[in-house]
């Protein structure tokens, strides 16, 4: 069964599709898409997210922000937050989400900063974050589907 996964942050332009490219990679029989809770609509990539993509051989050039919207909602069988507002956020305005809303983090009990406007160091900072949630739900996913 391949799983859709749709991973949300803020402004769906630095740690969501940065999670949104590792989770496609480590999981390529899912379907794995990104989102912000309030989007910077039609927007690419951050900058310092697009650069330390590429140096690991993934190219999120194309990505343009979007918004969430009950249907991405509805259409994902898991959901994954970056903090433990945005999940409080995202299960206030879609109650539908309760039982497959979970933060990037939450196996191991972190939030994922936001980096937005911070330099590269704290987008390192960041990803590095990603990468060990990403980790752990790839494992996850595997044991389960």
């Amino acid at each position: 069964m391949m799983a859709r996964i749709l991973v949300v942050c803020i402004g769906n332009i630095c740690r969501s599709p940065m999670a949104e490219a590792l989770l496609g990679a480590a999981l390529p029989d899912h379907q794995v898409s990104s989102a912000g809770l309030f989007a910077m609509e039609g927007y690419p990539a951050d900058a310092h997210a697009l650069e330390l993509m590429a140096e690991r051989g993934i190219d999120i050039s194309s990505h343009r922000a979007r918004a969430l919207t009950q249907e991405l909602c509805d259409q994902s069988d898991v959901i994954l937050v970056m903090d433990c507002q945005q999940k409080q956020e995202l299960a206030s305005r879609h109650p539908t989400t309760r039982g497959k809303l979970y933060r990037l983090g939450d196996p191991e009990g972190f939030d994922v900063f936001d980096p937005y406007r911070l330099d590269r160091i704290e987008f390192e900072r960041c990803l590095a974050l990603i990468e060990k949630g990403v980790e752990v739900w790839r494992n996850r996913m595997k044991a389960i589907l």
